[in-house]
């Protein structure tokens, strides 16, 4: 089960990485770059900082394979699907929200099983989950989504999904588990999307001239 949700959350990743590149004259053999890098920056992190050796993709090239043809699929496929559905400028958020669902539990369940902290275990689940996308925003000239107000709960909803699967385990059953953390993620951020919830804001007050 786990194979699979780490190849699905390859899959969408490497579907938001395309669709991030829309309108950015970015060709093909770009495009298919930032398709990579979205789907295996962020897990490439996380292998990274806990020391786990080979990195994943390095130690199994089948995500590789995953994330290419994911992203050639998506590349030839988005001017038809834009023009077939009106609603098809939501893709992007939708796929990087269930990115960032998918790979939240995926990192946030390595690491557990690696023998980390609970604490560490969050951190690693919410930079498994954000940081492929902070990286393909950077690259294209973007803030990243995690930093902008208008994207609603990003970082947030990871965090938040990451702890229910650190709380809840031994507690819940593992299957019931994992789409608990999945739909926390998922749901919390499409919620915030819909109703416009962010967190407050660092604005600091304008001076204020006496005279």
């Amino acid at each position: 089960m786990q194979y699979f949700l780490e190849h699905l959350a390859t899959c969408v990743s490497a579907m938001s990485g395309v669709l991030a590149a829309r309108g950015k004259r970015v060709d093909l053999f770009g495009v298919v770059v930032l398709a990579l890098v979205t789907a295996l920056g962020g897990g490439t992190l996380r292998d990274t900082i806990l020391d786990l050796r080979p990195v994943f993709w390095v130690d199994d090239s089948s995500y590789v394979v995953t994330a290419i043809l994911c992203a050639l699929t998506t590349f030839f496929l988005a001017h038809y699907v834009t023009r077939l559905h009106p609603m098809a400028d939501s893709a992007l958020q939708l796929a990087d929200a269930a990115s960032l669902a998918l790979f939240t539990l995926v990192g946030t369940e390595k690491s557990i099983a690696a023998g980390v902290p609970p604490v560490v275990g969050i951190a690693m689940g919410v930079i498994t989950g954000t940081a492929g996308g902070m990286i393909r925003d950077s690259l294209i000239g973007e803030i990243p989504m995690v930093f902008r107000r208008q994207i609603y709960l990003y970082a947030t909803a990871s965090f938040v999904g990451a702890t229910v699967y650190v709380v809840l385990e031994g507690v819940v059953e593992r299957q019931l588990l994992r789409f608990l953390a999945i739909g926390t993620v998922f749901g919390l951020r499409l919620a915030a999307i819909w109703w416009k919830i962010y967190l407050p804001v660092f604005e600091p007050k304008e001076n204020v001239h006496q005279g």
